[in-house]
């Protein structure tokens, strides 16, 4: 979500006051402005001129929205058009007496004196736009939907310059994390926490931008938006990146920039009945899925990226390729589970040939690896092993290929299960990989021998696990009370 900056949020905050909007309901204008200036920088509309707002409202109708929030969208926005005209007619006074001193109040004094002319010659007739952008009852109401949010892509109304070297420096950013290989993931929470750097500073130029911005930017973070020590830490790394590789800037000692400590953690641990309690309480083939997380210390992404090659039922292995990391590692295979997996694959056989039958383009590939190997996507090698339910179609080529299971799918199953069965834990899809380190450790396995089937570049990070199960050398604590 785009950031306003806090002397116009302080200004429109002092209009609710005067218009007297109740308190209760002054979030919600301040919600509907921000989405607003979203809808206007992602769709490149103007954001003082009466045809965005139509346009704006138009989006509403679209999204469903119930006329009433369609009429107080358009009255927190007409108030934001009140707070320019109202700001340009100051500037225009200040103007004619003394030399014009650099205004921000507003994103920025360039976007001041870009919009405040332009809704100045339009000449906008407020009451007329709100009477106009009134909705009729025609519009389907009664059904109260959550409301939508629109990505944020830039700042606030900034010059076309520094917009065009923000563009360059997002692409940029992609190719410099792309060249690298780093994961998909990495690539969204960068390019995320670089455009909300862009939003907070306005859209400054790139090659103006400076450390003291960031640790401006930090604070932000930690002060007005009291996010986590790990999301601080995140937002801090995708910067130093956007420096040191994007923009080859200095970014410095960085000593004066405070880095959140993180506080340990010791991971939540499920006993052997609490996974039987989940595990029957999972459907097919939800639960083969939970099996091979606990069965293999698995990560969730590293078991539905699994395709049949993965699977060595001679030497009872399973390879994870492109792990975290970018890392492969083998693992035993549950023989206890080995049927379930032989059944499964037969299904997944069956899938395919029926795929084939019916003009089946093949499952998706890594990169260009179709390309050296033509027609692997058809081969049963190389489908997943747990294919999605339905095919994906692929717009560009005009196919039908076939994906692995989605991940919010199994998340969903896991929540529904641990419902089900009633623990008094809080479980995710990786608590089962956490319970399978502390189940190797309770059963005296060497700490090293762990760390390699969890896939750890350092021992440490697998020394976490210590701290989940009783000291099997040193006497055990006792309360007082239990002796």
């Amino acid at each position: 979500m785009i950031v306003i900056p806090t002397a116009l949020l302080a200004r429109f905050e002092s209009a609710l006051t005067k218009k007297s909007v109740p308190n209760g309901q002054r979030n919600y204008y301040k919600k509907w402005l921000r989405y607003y200036l979203d809808f206007c920088q992602k769709y490149s509309h103007p954001p003082s001129t009466k045809e965005s707002l139509q346009q704006f409202i138009k989006k509403l109708q679209e999204k469903n929205q119930t006329p009433w929030q369609q009429k107080q969208a358009s009255d927190a926005v007409c108030l934001y058009f009140d707070l320019l005209n109202t700001k340009a007619t100051s500037a225009a006074a200040v103007n004619t007496s003394t030399p014009r001193v650099e205004d921000r109040s507003l994103p920025s004094a360039q976007a001041t004196r870009q919009i405040s002319p332009k809704s100045q010659a339009e000449g906008i007739n407020l009451p007329a736009v709100r009477q106009e952008l009134t909705p009729s009852t025609s519009f389907r109401a009664g059904s109260e939907r959550r409301f939508f949010t629109l990505p944020s892509k830039v700042g606030l109304g900034a010059p076309t310059p520094a917009l065009a070297e923000w563009k360059k420096a997002h692409a940029d950013l992609f190719a410099e994390i792309k060249i690298r290989h780093y994961s998909p993931k990495t690539l969204k929470s960068y390019a995320l926490w670089a455009r909300k750097f862009q939003a907070f500073t306005q859209t400054k130029a790139p090659p103006s931008l400076s450390p003291a911005d960031v640790k401006e930017f930090m604070k932000y973070l930690a002060i007005r938006q009291k996010v986590s020590a790990s999301t601080q830490n995140q937002a801090f790394n995708a910067l130093l990146f956007f420096f040191k590789y994007v923009l080859k800037k200095d970014f410095g000692d960085h000593k004066d920039t405070v880095r959140a400590k993180r506080k340990p953690y010791i991971p939540i641990v499920l006993s052997r009945e609490e996974i039987d309690a989940v595990l029957r309480n999972l459907s097919y083939p939800y639960d083969l899925v939970v099996k091979l997380l606990y069965g293999c210390g698995l990560r969730l992404f590293e078991c539905l990226n699994l395709r049949i090659q993965n699977f060595n039922f001679d030497a009872g292995i399973l390879t994870v390729h492109d792990g975290k990391g970018k890392k492969d590692r083998t693992v035993p295979l549950p023989q206890t589970i080995l049927p379930e997996l032989m059944d499964h694959l037969d299904r997944v056989k069956d899938l395919h040939q029926s795929d084939l039958d019916s003009g089946y383009a093949g499952a998706f590939m890594i990169g260009l690896l179709e390309k050296k190997y033509k027609n692997s996507a058809k081969e049963l090698i190389w489908q997943w092993f747990f294919p999605a339910k339905t095919l994906t179609f692929v717009p560009d080529e005009k196919e039908y290929r076939r994906y692995h299971l989605h991940e919010t799918h199994v998340q969903k199953a896991i929540r529904r299960a641990v419902r089900k069965s009633k623990l008094l834990k809080r479980v995710s899809a990786h608590t089962f990989r956490h319970s399978f380190a502390t189940h190797l450790l309770q059963a005296n396995y060497d700490i090293r021998t762990i760390q390699e089937m969890l896939g750890h570049s350092d021992v440490r990070t697998t020394m976490i696990y210590t701290h989940t199960i009783k000291s099997l050398t040193v006497k055990e604590a006792k309360s007082p009370l239990d002796f």
